[in-house]
């Protein structure tokens, strides 16, 4: 008899087992078909030629949507796995990568500049360059400027579309200016923080940032989707629109022949990745909940600056923007590329992540910020994990 009782048990468990697996698959299905709703609503009442969204759910479970064309003369259909530039966002891996020099002890946040590249013949024309720490280069309080909005670097990068560009050669073009605040008084957004930082990790390192980005995040946390930016063509990238007669390259269509219109490669440490919005999500998930780096850094990558320009009383981390949103607490990071824009959140309060990728970068396609819809369709996620 207590053979039978057993089984019973057995089986009655293995039937509570398979029910909750099914409401748990009913429920992503709803939450699924209520965010491809919402896209499509936004598709509709937008100018974007396409959007590819990716959600990664408390238990880890992942999944990625798609609404409208990729190519709008070859109307082709976007894909969920369509892969597009991440601009700054790619910033949080070599964040991560320095961070975890840091645990290591092989790097300092408090260590000056001048202890890695103050051999360098150009240092001492860097602004600000005796008194920049790398703790200032990755929360943009060195006041080193954007060396990619100088229409001198515009006008070389569109001569040279084929040029392979090295970080000197792009801090050269702020050599010699005056800083708009001295390091650590004030706060301004900046590719070239990064640049200088990528620098630096490679010379701690004495590996190519890319590969030590690949064997320590990108392979352990099985992000295939994601892939550096290191030459005019890329697999997997859909095509960009930039709107004509933008600054960079003058191009609508961002991709030629499968080429792109100049070398992205020179976007490097300052954001240098092609993704897939699922994978990014993922790496949203796996970042902020402490598989990136030592979390007894917490307390250092969180703490933030005031952060004008990126939101309300938004602050900006160790390589993070850190938001108040009515969900509580986000941490992540928005990406300008011409002809793509993307947004990437975590959301500690819920443990989910999201992220949205549009391909276009001209004017305001969804008829609001990239931050406010990423907004509405994570509240979407947040409702359905209450109920």
């Amino acid at each position: 008899m207590r053979t039978v009782a057993l089984r019973r048990a057995s089986v009655a468990l293995l039937g509570w087992m398979l029910a909750v697996a099914a409401s748990a698959a009913a429920q992503t299905t709803d939450l699924e078909r209520h965010l491809q709703s919402k896209l499509d609503s936004v598709h509709a009442a937008g100018r974007f030629p396409g959007a590819t969204l990716g959600v990664v759910l408390p238990d880890g479970h992942s999944f990625g949507l798609a609404v409208g064309m990729s190519d709008t003369t070859a109307k082709l259909a976007m894909r969920a796995s369509d892969r597009m530039l991440a601009g700054s966002v790619g910033k949080t891996f070599f964040a991560a990568l320095a961070l975890q020099l840091v645990a290591e002890g092989r790097l300092s946040l408090d260590d000056p500049i001048s202890l890695h590249l103050g051999r360098e013949p150009w240092f001492d024309r860097l602004p600000n360059a005796a008194d920049i720490t790398v703790r200032m280069l990755m929360n943009h309080t060195s006041g080193l400027v954007r060396y990619e909005f100088s229409e001198a670097f515009a006008r070389d990068l569109s001569a040279a579309p084929d040029r392979v560009w090295q970080p000197e050669e792009q801090i050269a073009y702020i050599l010699d200016t005056r800083a708009p605040f001295a390091a650590g008084s004030g706060w301004d957004y900046s590719d070239t923080n990064y640049i200088v930082l990528g620098m630096i990790v490679e010379r701690v390192t004495g590996t190519l940032a890319y590969d030590e980005i690949q064997r320590r995040l990108l392979d352990p946390l099985g992000l295939r989707d994601i892939a550096r930016q290191t030459s005019r063509t890329i697999p997997g990238l859909v095509q960009g629109y930039a709107g004509p007669g933008n600054s960079f390259g003058g191009h609508d269509a961002m991709i030629t022949n499968g080429r792109f219109a100049f070398n992205p490669q020179f976007e490097w440490a300052g954001g240098g990745f092609a993704t897939s919005s699922r994978d990014l999500a993922r790496w949203a998930k796996a970042l902020y909940e402490g598989l990136a780096f030592d979390a007894k850094l917490d307390a250092q990558v969180y703490a933030g600056v005031a952060a004008r320009g990126l939101g309300a009383d938004a602050r900006y981390g160790l390589g993070v923007i850190l938001l108040e949103t009515p969900l509580g607490a986000a941490r992540g990071h928005s990406g300008f590329f011409p002809g793509y824009l993307t947004e990437m959140r975590y959301y500690p309060d819920h443990r989910f992540a999201i992220a949205l990728q549009v391909n276009t970068s001209a004017g305001r396609p969804l008829g609001r910020s990239p931050g406010a819809t990423l907004q509405d369709l994570a509240a979407i996620v947040a409702a359905s994990l209450r109920n």
